[in-house]
C-alpha cells in the first residue's frame, strides 16, 4: 500500500457525527470570519450521515432545547441554526405556533442531515479508519500521523491520509450486560426499528432499563403490538424522573465546564453523583406519567399487557425453540419467574468509544491520569508526550475532565468553537511546520 496523500492536511476527523458535523460548520465560520483556512477531512463508516437511527422513534421528542443546535450557543446568527433550517424548510411559522422548545426527534435528525448535506467535499463516507501511525521527522520528533482508511463495501482498498491533527468523535458504543451476546432475539434498544420488521405478532417481549431508552421502547412496543404483552424489567421500584429543572440544568451551561475542569476529584465526584439524574437512568416525567396511567387502566379493564417488573433482575435467559426462556427474580423475596418471550430487548445505555482503540502505537504518546484515564486538557486535546509534536483531539471522552456535557449536545456548538481556537492558535504558532508537503 503506498500514501495516496498529496499534501499534508491540518486536520483529520475521525467520525461525522453531530460533533464534527459541528467542528466542520466551525471551521467554516472560521474561515469566513478571519480568511485563514484550515485544510480538514472527515472519515466516516457510514455510508450516509445518520445519527441514532434505530431509536428515530415516531413520538419521542428531544430532551435538549432547539437552541442547543450545532451552532446557536457559539453564533446566534450563524446560517446553520435550527432556526435557519426551519426557514428554509418553510416550517418556522408552524414550528412557532408549536408552543415548544423540544423537537421531535425526527425531525431534529434531519435538521442534522440538512446541515450535513452542506459539506459533499469535507466528508468521506463509507471510510473506516484502521490505522494511525506516527510519523517521525529527522529529529525524531513525529509531525505527523498517517491515517489509513478502508473505503466501503467491503472492499480492501485501503487509502493513506497524511494528517498534523486529528480529532477523534467516535460517538457512543451501545453497551450489553456482560456474558449477553447480541442475536436474532435478543437486541441492544440502539437496533429496535431495524429488528422490529422481523418480529411478526410477538406474544410477549422483554425491555431491561430503566433509563429513557428503556421507557422509549416499553412504550413503543406496547403501542406497536396491541396483541403483545411488553414486561419492563429493572430493579429500581419505579422510573426516575429526570432532573430537568432551571437550576439543575446549569450542570450543561458552558461555564460549567470550566468549573469542572479547574475542580478538585472530589469535587468531580460530588458534583457527578449530585446531577447524575441530569441524564442517566432517568426518563421524561410525561413518559413516566402516560406508562403508567396506561398500567392502571389495563388492571381496571382486567387485561394487563404492560407489566411492569419493577425491583426485579433478570438472572437467566435460554433459547427455546422459537422464543426465548428468560427467568427474572423479584429482589426483595428472592422470588423467581420464568417468561416466555419472543424478543428481548437490553436498553442498558451507551459508552463513549475509547480513542486509544483508534490510535493503535500512536497511543503509546498519549499520557494518562493517576487513576488511568487519559490526561486531556482544557481545549478538548490529549496531553502527550514531548517527542510528539502533533495534537489529539477528542470529542466525546472526555466526561472525566469536562464533565457531563461530554457526551450530550448541550455543548457541542461551543466545544466545536473551542478545539478551532486551539488549532488556528498552533498553526499560527508554528506557522513553518504547516507548510504544504507534497
Amino acid at each position: 500500500m503506498s500514501p495516496s496523500y498529496e499534501h499534508v492536511r491540518d486536520l483529520v476527523g475521525i467520525g461525522f457525527g453531530p460533533s464534527n458535523l459541528a467542528l466542520a460548520i466551525a471551521l467554516r465560520e472560521h474561515r469566513e470570519q478571519t480568511g485563514q483556512a484550515l485544510d480538514a477531512v472527515f472519515f466516516e463508516r457510514q455510508p450516509a450521515f445518520g445519527w441514532h437511527r434505530g431509536m428515530l422513534l415516531e413520538d419521542a421528542t428531544m430532551q435538549v432545547s432547539f437552541l442547543k443546535d450545532l451552532v446557536t450557543m457559539r453564533n446566534p446568527g450563524s446560517s446553520f441554526s435550527f432556526l435557519h433550517y426551519l426557514q428554509d424548510r418553510g416550517r418556522l411559522a408552524d414550528f412557532i405556533n408549536h408552543k415548544t422548545m423540544f423537537p421531535s426527534r425526527l425531525e431534529f435528525h434531519d435538521y442534522l442531515e440538512w446541515a450535513a448535506a452542506r459539506f459533499p467535499h469535507e466528508v468521506e463516507y463509507g471510510s473506516e479508519v484502521v490505522a494511525v501511525r506516527p510519523v517521525a521527522g529527522e529529529n525524531g520528533t513525529v509531525e505527523y500521523f498517517d491515517v489509513v482508511v478502508r473505503r466501503g463495501d467491503g472492499a480492501d482498498e485501503l487509502a493513506t491520509t497524511r494528517t498534523r491533527n486529528l480529532v477523534i468523535a467516535a460517538g457512543l458504543e451501545p453497551v450489553l450486560p456482560k456474558g449477553v451476546v447480541a442475536g436474532e432475539r435478543v437486541w441492544h434498544s440502539n437496533d429496535l426499528l431495524h429488528r422490529l420488521p422481523g418480529l411478526t405478532d410477538p406474544r410477549r417481549v422483554i425491555v431491561v432499563g430503566a433509563g429513557q431508552s428503556a421507557a422509549e421502547t416499553a412504550d413503543h412496543l406496547h403501542r406497536t403490538f396491541p396483541g403483545a404483552e411488553v414486561c419492563a424489567v429493572f430493579a429500581k421500584y419505579g422510573y426516575t424522573p429526570a432532573d430537568d429543572s432551571s437550576f439543575a440544568n446549569r450542570i450543561f451551561d458552558p461555564g460549567a465546564v470550566e468549573d469542572y475542569y479547574a475542580a478538585p476529584e472530589s469535587v468531580k465526584r460530588m458534583l457527578m453523583d449530585y446531577h447524575h439524574s441530569t441524564n442517566y437512568s432517568a426518563v421524561d416525567l410525561d413518559l413516566i406519567d402516560e406508562l403508567y396511567r396506561r398500567a392502571y387502566q389495563e388492571k381496571v379493564q382486567g387485561a394487563e399487557r404492560l407489566r411492569i417488573l419493577n425491583a426485579s433482575r433478570l438472572v437467566a435467559v435460554a433459547e427455546d425453540g422459537d422464543g426465548l426462556r428468560a427467568t427474572v427474580e423479584f429482589l426483595p423475596t428472592g422470588d423467581r419467574a420464568e417468561l416466555r418471550a419472543d424478543a428481548l430487548v437490553y436498553a442498558t445505555g451507551y459508552r463513549p468509544g475509547d480513542p486509544l482503540t483508534l490510535l493503535g502505537e500512536a497511543g503509546e504518546y498519549c499520557l494518562r491520569r493517576p487513576e488511568g484515564g487519559l490526561r486531556v486538557e482544557r481545549d478538548y486535546r490529549i496531553a502527550t508526550a514531548p517527542e510528539l509534536s502533533c495534537g489529539i483531539y477528542v470529542q466525546g471522552a472526555t466526561e472525566h475532565t469536562h464533565g457531563l456535557t461530554s457526551t450530550l449536545l448541550s455543548n457541542t456548538a461551543v466545544r466545536a468553537g473551542e478545539i478551532v481556537r486551539s488549532l488556528a492558535a498552533r498553526r499560527t504558532a508554528a506557522p513553518d511546520t504547516y507548510a504544504l508537503t507534497p
